[in-house]
């Protein structure tokens, strides 16, 4: 979960947490310890503290994940905003029939199905050509994301999906996005 709180206010996201989680430590473990009548009197203080801690990690919650309801029509694409398959349609025949062909030459999506299954996608992303049914990130096979979202998802990350820039090449990039769109619209 630490490696998904790498950017921007997750940092300060994460901050909140371990000092809630450690204070909850120190609670538990080390002030019985030092006094066996912990809280004792400094039960309302001991409260307080607690209260604060926690509603100020759940502030932080919502106001760091303002960022990801503010993605906008990617996020939308990604967790299958689009609804119906009509606008699926619709998204297609206006970029044009050639622009689908031209997706799957823009990489190899058996060199992607190899891809997919070596970096381990299918532990996070359901896609029922690869037989995956991870449940962390969007369901691919409902999603049907375009060719050019794949890349950038893969390249970039976003939320919890790590960037695999460092890890694929362009190419291997290429083919497990032409492997993922010929799977879910092909």
């Amino acid at each position: 979960m630490l490696l998904a709180i790498t950017s921007e206010g997750k940092v300060g996201l994460a901050l909140l947490a371990g000092a809630f989680i450690a204070f909850a430590l120190l609670s538990s473990f080390w002030f019985p310890r030092r006094n066996p009548d912990f809280p004792g009197n400094r039960l309302g203080l001991f409260v307080l503290v607690t209260v604060v801690l926690f509603v100020g990690t759940m502030a932080g919650v919502v106001f760091f994940a303002k960022e990801e309801e503010h993605g906008g029509e990617a996020a939308g694409e990604v967790h299958g905003g689009t609804g119906t398959g009509e606008e699926q349609e619709t998204t297609g025949e206006t970029t044009g029939g050639t622009d689908t062909s031209g997706g799957e030459s823009q990489g190899d999506a058996a060199a992607g199905e190899q891809v997919f299954a070596s970096t381990g996608c299918g532990g996070c992303h359901t896609l029922e050509a690869a037989g995956s049914s991870g449940n962390v990130g969007p369901n691919l096979d409902d999603a049907k994301p375009e060719h050019d979202l794949v890349v950038d998802r893969v390249t970039n990350g976003k939320g919890a999906m790590p960037s695999f820039a460092g890890q694929l090449s362009e190419t291997q990039i290429q083919d497990v996005a032409a492997y993922v769109v010929d799977s879910t619209q092909g």
